[in-house]
């Protein structure tokens, strides 16, 4: 089992990288000049109850408004209604909150101001379908997203498209009022327009794009989503909108500066990290056998950076399920079993976690891994490459008792890597 030092030395990176996300820190600098009408606050994703709670508390004027946030992710706010719905597959609840934003956004004038707080998660948790689709026609679409492999700019790029709430339709039904949209990014590359599918974001792409992307990445659509996408009247805003004009985007917290944060922490502990990238993506397995590669060499050859060394890294991989559905776990207990593998005798200890708290769809952020965790899995009776075949890399940690469960954080700046080589 990883020793105790190196485990505490990894559970203090993640806090401190979560920390330099934190909204009541993060949104202040981007606070917008106070209105002569009313303040709206609209919100979505998995820390969006956080971040209006850290607003109400920055703002001195009078706010109302509605965040939507996962189930169990809710915080108390004073003026801003909290609503939960399902996540990663959308809900009814999810379409009433849908509804809820939209009726708060309605019949503004050009005095008035609407903040928007956005966060990764938010596009499950918005669904909205346009006319001649239903729920369950968004949560198939949802269903078949995730199962694909297809990268989140992919991902996004579709959801806009099927939707009355997502690529910036959201500001337009605010419009005349000025939309401040104050964005916590989980994205690889941090462009505002795909957080949560960007609500209040317009994006370039239209459907002509979205469906490239299907054929890009062999998505297998339900037939009324393509039929949707092939007929549709028109696209979702464009960026060149004049109705836009007034708008501003704020990208206040970001996988870059939370990485920089846990990189000043270990510096601070006498041990040199080194950034490797904030926008990795990809199959998890094959990422983690890439950064596995890179620790090793560190580990056996004291290259391409000096021991002791610390490897970090962000981004947002993907899981393609295929044929071999079935395990439980995340992409980073996925990156981690794939990299716990490669590193199969080596002394390296290693965290990846999603820094929102849940990894998958179980409790743990993600999972601890080391040099020894191949072998502990055997001696334990377990396969660790059949594990990694099924995508139960939850049932390997769980069996090593080397699960992370830090429990919801209140915010969400994707994943979050390190590799310790002491």
């Amino acid at each position: 089992m990883m020793n105790a030092q190196d485990r505490t030395f990894l559970t203090r990176l993640f806090e401190a990288a979560v920390a330099a996300a934190d909204p009541s820190i993060a949104l202040k600098p981007h606070l917008p000049d106070r209105p002569e009408g009313r303040t709206v606050v609209i919100g979505a994703g998995k820390g969006a109850a956080q971040m209006a709670a850290a607003f109400e508390d920055l703002w001195d004027a009078p706010v109302e408004g509605v965040v939507v946030t996962r189930y169990g992710y809710a915080a108390p706010c004073r003026h801003v209604r909290v609503m939960e719905a399902a996540h990663p597959v959308p809900d009814a609840a999810g379409v009433a909150a849908a509804g809820a934003l939209m009726d708060a956004v309605r019949g503004l004038t050009a005095d008035d101001l609407v903040v928007a707080l956005i966060c990764g998660g938010g596009s499950a948790l918005l669904p909205a379908p346009p006319e001649g689709l239903t729920l369950e026609d968004e949560a198939a679409l949802n269903a078949a997203l995730l199962a694909s492999g297809a990268p989140i700019s992919a991902m996004n790029a579709i959801r806009k498209q099927v939707s009355r709430i997502k690529g910036g339709r959201l500001a337009a039904l605010a419009h005349p009022a000025r939309v401040v949209s104050l964005i916590v990014s989980d994205v690889p590359g941090d462009d505002p327009a795909q957080v949560a599918s960007g609500p209040t974001v317009p994006d370039a792409q239209g459907r002509a794009d979205a469906l490239r992307h299907v054929r890009a990445h062999g998505i297998k659509l339900p037939e009324a989503v393509r039929r949707h996408l092939e007929t549709a009247p028109e696209d979702a805003p464009h960026p060149d909108d004049p109705a836009f004009a007034r708008d501003r985007v704020y990208v206040a917290a970001s996988a870059a500066r939370s990485l920089e944060a846990a990189a000043d922490l270990a510096r601070a502990e006498g041990v040199t990290p080194a950034i490797l990238s904030d926008a990795i993506e990809g199959e998890a397995r094959e990422a983690g056998r890439v950064l596995a590669a890179i620790a090793g060499e560190v580990a056996a050859r004291n290259r391409p950076f000096a021991k002791p060394s610390l490897l970090l890294s962000g981004g947002e991989t993907t899981v393609t399920l295929g044929d071999a559905a079935g395990g439980r776990g995340g992409r980073n207990t996925e990156f981690l079993l794939a990299a716990a593998l490669a590193l199969d005798g080596a002394e390296v200890a290693m965290l990846a976690a999603d820094t929102d708290g849940i990894d998958g769809s179980e409790d743990n952020a993600g999972a601890f891994a080391d040099g020894t965790s191949a072998a502990r899995l055997r001696a334990a009776g377990h396969d660790p490459a059949d594990l990694l075949a099924r995508h139960d890399a939850w049932g390997a940690f769980d069996a090593l008792d080397d699960l992370f469960v830090p429990g919801p954080t209140g915010t969400n700046v994707n994943d979050f890597r390190a590799f310790l080589i002491r």
